[in-house]
């Protein structure tokens, strides 16, 4: 018996509304992570519209429950921030697979969305590729313009170099097609001419 997709989505967006952090859409209040799981569907859509529901609840749990473990638990250096990510990816992991499992997905179907979420096999794996390319889009689109404001130059130039070395070619094409203030533009083609 396949699992139940809609009861899984619904899972995981009602545990995306109890994010604390809300920001303004269309006039409400609607808290990050809902907002960010939805830009991730969004982007999938665009990136791969056929792609299979073990990728759609990766794409949507990508971030499930982070607010919980908050950036600043970690020594706040390189190595506290790769610390915080991992765990992150790990809990998150087993967190959607326990939701799949509970929506009745096999145990195969919760791991493999697990395995996605984690980042298995990047750059090998074009699932786990196109989860990769979604994340992007989504920062380069959502996130890249406040961000790009509490960095020096230097650090921005350099996490956009980061940020295309992640992504495919269908991956940059539709980074490209992202509408940006004139500043972010101007980092991001500094960021591809080095």
């Amino acid at each position: 018996m396949p699992g139940d997709y809609q009861k899984a989505i619904e899972l995981i967006d009602e545990a995306h509304a109890l994010d604390p952090n809300k920001i303004i859409i269309n006039n409400e209040q609607t808290p990050y992570e809902l907002h960010y799981a939805r830009k991730m569907s969004a982007y999938l859509e665009k990136r791969n519209p056929t792609a299979p529901e073990t990728v759609r609840l990766a794409i949507r749990a990508q971030h499930f429950r982070r607010w919980e473990i908050r950036r600043d638990s970690y020594p706040m250096t390189k190595p506290g921030y790769h610390a915080w990510r991992t765990y992150l990816k790990k809990r998150q992991a087993e967190q959607a697979a326990q939701i799949c499992t509970d929506s009745g997905y096999s145990q195969e179907d919760a791991d493999r969305v697990a395995a996605l979420i984690r980042k298995e096999n990047l750059k090998k794996d074009e699932e786990t590729q196109v989860l990769e390319d979604v994340a992007c889009l989504v920062f380069l689109d959502d996130q890249f313009e406040a961000f790009e404001k509490e960095h020096d130059e230097d650090k921005i130039v350099g996490i956009l170099k980061k940020t295309w070395g992640k992504m495919s070619e269908r991956g940059h094409e539709l980074a490209l097609e992202i509408a940006m203030s004139e500043r972010a533009s101007e980092l991001v083609k500094k960021a591809l001419a080095e």
